[in-house]
Parts: C-alpha cells; sequence; structure tokens
C-alpha cells in the first residue's frame, strides 16, 4: 500500500477553490517561490487556467512571497554551511528575482567569512594551511560549498591580519 497520494483526474480543469486548497497544503508545510508553487501545483493539478489568478491573490494575501522565501532559504543553506554564491544559484534555479536574492543573501558582508572559518576550522583544524597544496586543497574545497575566492582568502589567512 502507498502513502502517496494518487495524482488528481486532470481530466476536467481545476477550480479556483481546488487550486487555493491545494496551494495552501503545500504552503503549509514550508515557503515556497512562486515559480515553484506554480510548477507543482501544475505537475499536480494539470493545466489550470485559474491558476496564475489564485497565485496572484494568495501573493496579495500575504500568503505567498519570494522575500519570505528567499529569508528561509537563506537562513536553512547558512545553516548548512553553503556559501553566498552557490545560494544565489539555487535561489535564481526557484525563480527568485536577483534583486531579492541579493537583499537577502547580502555576499560582501563579513559574517561570510566568519562562517567560512568555522567552517574550514571543523574540517581542517585551526592550524593554517602548512603548504600551498594544502592551501589549495582547502581553497577547492570551500569553493564547491559556494564561497567566493575572495572570501576563502580572508578565511585561510590569519584572522588577526583583518
Amino acid at each position: 500500500m502507498s502513502l502517496r497520494r494518487k495524482r488528481a483526474d486532470t481530466s476536467a480543469p481545476a477550480d479556483g477553490p481546488v487550486i487555493r486548497r491545494a496551494a495552501l497544503d503545500l504552503l503549509a508545510r514550508r515557503e515556497h517561490s512562486t515559480r515553484e508553487l506554480r510548477e507543482k501545483l501544475l505537475q499536480k493539478l494539470g493545466t489550470a487556467p485559474q491558476l496564475d489568478e489564485e497565485l496572484e491573490r494568495l501573493q496579495s494575501e500575504g500568503l505567498l512571497d519570494d522575500g519570505r522565501f528567499a529569508e528561509a532559504f537563506v537562513r536553512m543553506h547558512r545553516n548548512r554551511g553553503h556559501g553566498p554564491q552557490r545560494i544565489l544559484h539555487e535561489l535564481a534555479q526557484k525563480g527568485v528575482d536577483a534583486e531579492i536574492a541579493e537583499a537577502c543573501v547580502e555576499p560582501k558582508s563579513g559574517e561570510w567569512v566568519e562562517l567560512l572559518r568555522r567552517i574550514r576550522a571543523r574540517r581542517f583544524g585551526e592550524e593554517a594551511p602548512a603548504s600551498s597544496a594544502e592551501w589549495q586543497r582547502q581553497a577547492r574545497h570551500l569553493q564547491t560549498r559556494g564561497f567566493s575566492t575572495e572570501q576563502i582568502r580572508r578565511a585561510l589567512r590569519d584572522p588577526r591580519e583583518d
């Protein structure tokens, strides 16, 4: 017996209340970007002529907000140790406007370097890289987490130099 819900019958287009109920069910679980919610509803309900109208209504009521989604997304990914470049890329994939994403991420903020130093210390220890090869190895690892070259340089320097 499967615990997954069966896909709704999409032979008849969904009306406003059905779309709204499905959207609220998804939003009750977690925040979604407008594009992400639209794609999920299309997948669940098929083509729905009133979909965009209902999404606009949810936005005007404050139930669907890309800014709030971006804030929650940034907080979650920052706590996972992901850097600003990776977060900005993923927000763009989720359809969040670049200005909203930049405002939430604040890639120039000094707190990214502090986060980067904590991640580096947890993974590689407190000591500075002993060799150029070790420095490059650590930098590559940190780059894959989504940090910029400048942030990595600052984090791998002695903190007393800042």
